[in-house]
């Protein structure tokens, strides 16, 4: 089964840690994700940008960086997806979002036709991609 969903790195770290702090519309689509066994989609720039904030004390995990990523990379609940000349190439033309990680996620949920499941006002205020707010 394909992805219909791809997760902002903020949201999967909400997911995993603490879901309370989803929307109601976010958690209704991850349960019926979840219920329907399709796995939902990350950008591997999302790794990156975990790894960085957790380096810099930025982000709070109950596991270790290694145990928290494979967690991820071996789940069937999760699909990572590469950054690929068509989504370096879509979001080098994503003038409209200043962040290079923002701009990627954004490319990537356009390349695979994926709704964003994101908080990021300036992502959802820019119309780029169908989202889940």
């Amino acid at each position: 089964m394909l992805p219909q969903l791809l997760l902002d790195t903020h949201v999967v770290v909400r997911w995993m840690i603490d879901d309370k702090k989803l929307s109601r519309e976010q958690s209704r689509v991850l349960e019926g994700a979840v219920r329907r066994a399709e796995p939902v989609a990350l950008s591997a720039i999302s790794l990156l940008e975990i790894a960085v904030l957790k380096s810099e004390g930025k982000l709070r995990l109950r596991s270790t960086l290694d145990e928290f990523l494979g967690e991820m990379q071996t789940s069937e609940l999760f699909q990572i997806l590469p950054l690929t000349y068509e989504v370096a190439s879509g979001a080098g033309a994503l003038g409209a979002l200043k962040d290079p990680a923002d701009r990627a996620i954004v490319a990537t949920a356009q390349v695979h036709r994926l709704r964003l499941v994101t908080s990021d006002l300036r992502i959802i205020e820019s119309k780029l991609v169908p989202v889940v707010a």
